[in-house]
């Protein structure tokens, strides 16, 4: 995939002199690049990791940037959610070890999350009032890095700007009660997503986990995902225009557990890194 925009600073010849180009090629870099969404001070910003820094970049990573010489400690910012997306969808049933015994669905199956439910890494998921039987799922999740219509599968992968972790937090009470899941699945908080967005990897390959309080619950590689991250990507855009920056949960493996208050909840995914979140109670 050739994106017309300047590269961060990478120790490669061949990158260097893309970047003198001033031509972003992801496609041909076969590099890992990590991507965070940050605050600094007054400062909210996109920037590139290079080591225990972040660089911040000029303009829209969606579009056109270039590097720019402000440096910061990667500890001393604040960690955002990745993107501010448009929308946010998430796949029901994308492993069979979720499905269990039910039939495994022949297409994606899609619901939609509201972006208000996004919750930044460190962050704290809030069970709410009413609900009794709040539930975690670890996610890969695609952030989308162009506008995709009618995309075919071959070519989804041009639309796609690079993966992050997700918690599909879900009130399985609401989830069964409820004739649509708008609170079972997008209460406040209920969409934690970070740390940050990589590009260069092997998305259908990686090794997901979760652990809760130490523990590890979930434990799968994406390779057993029902639908790809190109089918996904390719069938959502037949149906809803994807705007860069959007996010999709692609849907979570193994069985679920309840989640209390003071728990700790890490998403892994290789390559990519952990998200954690602690567990409270509405006030």
């Amino acid at each position: 995939m050739i994106r017309y925009q300047k590269l961060p600073m990478i120790a490669s010849t061949m990158l260097l002199a893309l970047l003198l180009a001033g031509v972003h090629s992801l496609a041909a870099e076969k590099e890992v690049v990590r991507y965070v969404r940050f605050q600094a001070g007054k400062t909210t910003a996109y920037g590139i990791v290079e080591g225990d820094r972040v660089r911040q970049i000029e303009g829209n990573l969606f579009r056109s940037w270039k590097p720019t010489e402000v440096t910061h400690q990667l500890s001393q910012v604040k960690l955002l959610v990745p993107s501010r997306p448009s929308k946010v969808l998430a796949a029901a049933m994308n492993y069979k070890s979720h499905a269990g015994e039910k039939k495994p669905p022949t297409e994606p199956q899609f619901f939609f999350k509201p972006p208000s439910c996004l919750l930044p890494p460190e962050g704290r998921i809030v069970i709410p009032k009413g609900a009794t039987n709040v539930q975690y799922e670890g996610e890969l999740v695609i952030v989308i890095g162009r506008r995709a219509k009618n995309v075919s599968e071959e070519r989804a992968l041009e639309y796609v700007l690079g993966v992050t972790c997700g918690n599909d937090v879900s009130a399985r009470d609401w989830q069964t009660g409820d004739i649509q899941w708008w609170r079972a699945k997008g209460s406040d908080t209920f969409g934690p997503c970070g740390p940050v967005i990589v590009s260069g990897v092997n998305y259908d390959n990686l090794l997901l986990q979760l652990r809760l309080n130490g523990e590890v619950k979930q434990k799968e590689q994406t390779s057993q995902m029902i639908f790809s991250v190109p089918q996904l990507v390719s069938f959502a855009s037949r149906h809803v225009t994807l705007e860069p920056g959007d996010l999709i949960f692609t849907g979570t493996p193994g069985q679920t557990t309840n989640i209390n208050p003071g728990d700790v909840i890490e998403v892994e995914l290789e390559g990519v890194g952990v998200l954690k979140n602690t567990v409270a109670g509405a006030r």
